[in-house]
């Protein structure tokens, strides 16, 4: 198949039934790391793009400007390079230094802001750096993930509909929570076209999406230091904090028993499943979400000296 844009080549139908994480019950992880921007967020990202472009905001001349951890800003990077758009991403020191030079790589400035906000992370200050440019400098469109319907407008139409398309039935939706976009547009599909299946938000311990203390995190991905304003929280069912070190050592786990590599968000997830896995009934159907792919990680994640040094020695 020929495609004109990479943007085009979205893989969204891409599943692995994970043996033995949960005995008794199937465990089917989507894998939305396979396409050239190596995430989920390439989804997002040129839904976001698009959106600007149909509403007149974004035209010839403009300069895209928006916050990430890692993922959304290359998805981003990507497509303004594609489409011709100079790119600023506004970033923070948890962000990988893979992920900056990926990012650099297309073609896209790189901020690195590293003042910690009121919530324990460096989101808010992000967000204000956005403010500043963009009121200095009127070209700058700063799309905002955390509160454009056309974020979760892409986990609607595409990410969800696929699962349910997929895998017919889903019992249990394991999803992780960050700018909130995929648990919001797959929660929505789910409510309306699946309403029996229990949806589990997975956030970071430290994160303050759901109300829990702000504390210190170091993988980027999951979690907020603020809650984003589509949120929805009465989309959740229950929700499950998970300690970065249970993230790391699933990581690892699924490396070594599956040959497979994830990010830290994934390794959240099935943590979940698995401190969850004692109240599945028996020939339960798990759906979960794999928002990317290992390699970004190799220095952090799964690198000993750095999980030594910040998350601790592991079980």
């Amino acid at each position: 198949m020929i495609y004109e844009h990479t943007y085009e080549l979205v893989t969204d139908d891409l599943f692995v039934r994970l043996a033995r994480v949960v005995p008794g019950a199937d465990v089917f992880l989507k894998i939305e790391g396979l396409n050239p921007a190596g995430s989920v967020k390439l989804k997002t990202a040129l839904s976001l793009v698009e959106d600007a472009e149909h509403r007149g905001v974004l035209t010839p001349g403009a300069r895209v400007i928006e916050s990430s951890s890692g993922n959304l800003g290359i998805a981003l990077s990507s497509i303004c390079a594609t489409k011709r758009y100079p790119f600023t991403c506004v970033v923070d020191p948890n962000t990988n230094d893979i992920s900056i030079d990926h990012m650099r790589a297309l073609g896209a400035e790189v901020v690195v802001v590293d003042t910690v906000d009121a919530g324990g992370g460096f989101l808010q200050s992000r967000i204000a750096h956005i403010r500043r440019r963009v009121e200095a400098d009127p070209s700058m469109v700063w799309l905002n993930q955390y509160a454009n319907p056309a974020n979760p407008r892409a986990h609607y139409e595409q990410t969800a509909r696929t699962l349910l398309k997929e895998l017919q039935h889903i019992d249990y939706l394991f999803v992780g929570a960050g700018s909130t976009g995929t648990f919001v547009g797959c929660s929505r599909y789910l409510r309306e076209y699946s309403p029996d299946t229990r949806i589990v938000a997975v956030d970071a311990l430290g994160s303050i999406i759901f109300g829990a203390p702000p504390g210190p995190r170091r993988i980027p991905g999951l979690g907020a230091s603020r809650v984003p304003e589509l949120f929805e929280p009465g989309l959740a069912d229950e929700v499950v904090l998970i300690a970065e070190e249970d993230a790391v050592q699933e990581c690892r786990r699924l490396a070594r028993t599956h040959g497979l590599l994830v990010g830290g968000s994934t390794g959240s997830v099935l943590a979940a499943i698995r401190q969850y896995a004692d109240a599945f009934p028996s020939g339960s159907r798990i759906a979960a979400i794999s928002p990317d792919l290992g390699e970004r990680y190799l220095d952090t994640v799964y690198n000993d000296a750095w999980v030594g040094q910040h998350i601790g020695v592991l079980a």
